[in-house]
């Protein structure tokens, strides 16, 4: 049940992340548009491009944690012995939770912190900016526990695209 649903998450933030492409493209196409076309150049389109990059970025990270598609750490755990390759499999995971755990504490303190001060051109709060590596943080730990009790199981994780 756990399982399905971090799957389930994890494909919501893939939805997400898509819909975050578009909205940067829209932005970028809007600039473009009123910077060329309408010799008006709207300066909002840039910091909100750059914000949902933000955005898509983190949700990408979280879901690629979940996928295994991280940078391998594990690779060089093929010449272990199957007992010990476990250990550091679950040692490896529990590594990347509680870098999830520190990123998403300290990108809240950073959001708190500048809370108040507001990004000029698209009249919001600048905390915004640290929003998505703090739940992306929070994501990682969840997808992190998830692989650790697939290890203990012995059973694979199903991608999440599947």
């Amino acid at each position: 049940m756990y399982s399905r649903f971090c799957r389930a998450l994890a494909r919501a933030c893939m939805v997400l992340g898509i819909v975050g492409l578009v909205a940067v493209i829209c932005a970028v196409s809007w600039q473009v548009f009123g910077r060329y076309i309408l010799n008006s150049t709207p300066t909002w389109a840039e910091s909100l491009a750059l914000l949902m990059v933000l955005y898509v970025t983190m949700f990408g990270v979280a879901v690629g944690v979940r996928d295994a598609g991280h940078i391998g750490l594990e690779s060089l755990l093929v010449l272990a012995p199957p007992r010990l390759r476990l250990k550091l499999e679950m040692l490896i995971h529990a590594l990347v939770g509680l870098f999830g755990a520190a990123m998403a504490w300290n990108c809240a303190y950073l959001a708190e912190s500048v809370w108040s001060y507001r990004l000029p051109t698209l009249f919001i709060s600048e905390g915004w900016k640290y929003v998505p590596p703090s739940f992306a943080g929070v994501l990682i730990v969840l997808f992190s526990i998830e692989h650790i009790l697939a290890l203990a199981q012995g059973r694979e994780l199903e991608p999440s695209w599947t």
